[in-house]
């Protein structure tokens, strides 16, 4: 775990509002993943900076265990060309922690690493928490994911 300095940066893709609260979050991303991924959407992001993919949330009612907005997209150079059916977002930037998954992506890999995360002792702002998914995380049963949430 490190603390890192985010800059400011826009992301476009596909979303939804979802909650944590009975597994709802896991099973409504894993379709958004399986809408992102059966639509090709990465190859419809305008202006993408890289083929990083980024599952964002956003938008949070309170905390994690309230409503928010996850967005699944790429890092974009500006928004001006937000396609029909996507979103765009601008991201403040900011302190956050880093940490580091390694795993099998179809293991739950993600949500036990959230798991860890939401016991940890972070004094977080709950503006905007984001997966970084780069080329490490191509092997989907050996993939590596970092994760960085926002803090005060």
């Amino acid at each position: 775990m490190q603390t890192v300095e985010i800059k400011p940066f826009n992301i476009i893709g596909i979303s939804i509002r979802t909650t944590n609260e009975d597994g709802q979050a896991s099973k409504e991303i894993a379709e958004l993943w399986g809408k992102f991924m059966s639509e090709n959407i990465l190859t419809k992001i305008p202006n993408k900076v890289n083929n990083d993919i980024y599952s964002l949330y956003t938008d949070y009612e309170s905390d994690h265990t309230s409503h928010y907005t996850a967005i699944l997209g790429c890092k974009v150079e500006y928004l001006k060309d937000i396609p029909n059916g996507m979103v765009g977002k601008s991201i403040n930037g900011g302190a956050y922690t880093k940490t580091t998954a390694k795993g099998d992506l179809m293991q739950g890999l993600i949500v036990n690493h959230w798991s860890k995360i939401f016991e940890m002792q972070l004094d977080r702002v709950y503006d905007t928490d984001f997966e970084v998914f780069g080329e490490k995380a191509q092997n989907t049963s050996d993939a590596e994911v970092d994760f960085y949430v926002g803090i005060k």
